[in-house]
């Protein structure tokens, strides 16, 4: 999968790209990132990338010719998605990230100030996308989130397969408590039946347990699962 990452601020990837089990996917090539900067792509003297709003207003917005310039500098593959990071867009999940997976290539558009130019979301991006209904300082924060969860899905990236199909989110649940050696630790004891050996009950227990934090944590979760299964609480 090639990701390119238009942004103001290049040298903030650089530690997250070179990092962990998402430093060694793009080393070994699984994911390619390249970042492209619009402010290479201005022509005046002295670089601009953003001007004041029309019609007035507070802070400062992206222009649109660098961020156009910059995207149709980049290559074309078939099945690609030009993706805007913004509170504004639709929030980010597991299942956009199995969907986005599936693609050949992501251009992902960074924003800064008070945002860009609306003709960008117009004519240019694909989807409009978030981290969550809360404001950041910059649109790179929520790139990083998008590359490193649509990444470690790609084959290859994570060591076992199998545990991607385990976690939070893959059922429609959060997930099960987990548990290492010591057997005790300052006299709280791992639970009874992870050590038993019989693997039913501790598959049973298991979900009971995905079943009970999901329903403490997270009740919209429980109430749409069990609308999309055959379960009933009751």
């Amino acid at each position: 999968m090639r990701i390119d990452v238009v942004t103001l601020f290049p040298d903030f990837f650089t530690s997250p790209l070179s990092t962990s089990l998402l430093g060694r996917a793009i080393a070994n090539g699984i994911a390619d990132v390249i970042l492209t900067n619009p402010r290479d792509f201005t022509t005046d003297k002295h670089h601009r990338v953003d001007d004041e709003p029309y019609g007035g207003g507070v802070g400062m917005l992206m222009k649109p010719e660098p961020i156009f310039a910059a995207v149709e500098s980049l290559p074309v593959l078939p099945q690609r998605e030009i993706i805007f990071l913004t509170p504004q867009g639709e929030p980010m999940d597991q299942n956009m990230f199995k969907q986005l997976v599936n693609l050949d290539q992501l251009v992902l558009i960074c924003g800064s100030y008070e945002g860009i130019d609306e003709r960008v979301c117009d004519h240019l991006v694909t989807r409009e996308v978030s981290l969550g209904d809360f404001v950041l300082t910059c649109g790179e924060i929520a790139a990083l989130a998008l590359i490193n969860g649509t990444v470690r899905l790609l084959p290859g990236t994570v060591g076992k397969a199998e545990s991607l199909k385990a976690e939070s989110f893959e059922d429609g649940l959060l997930d099960y408590p987990q548990y290492t050696r010591p057997r005790e630790f300052r006299g709280w004891q791992v639970p009874d039946v992870l050590l038993s050996g019989d693997h039913g009950k501790i598959e049973q227990w298991r979900q009971a347990q995905k079943l009970n934090r999901t329903s403490d944590r997270r009740p919209d979760l429980i109430d749409a699962y069990y609308q999309n299964t055959d379960q009933n609480p009751k």
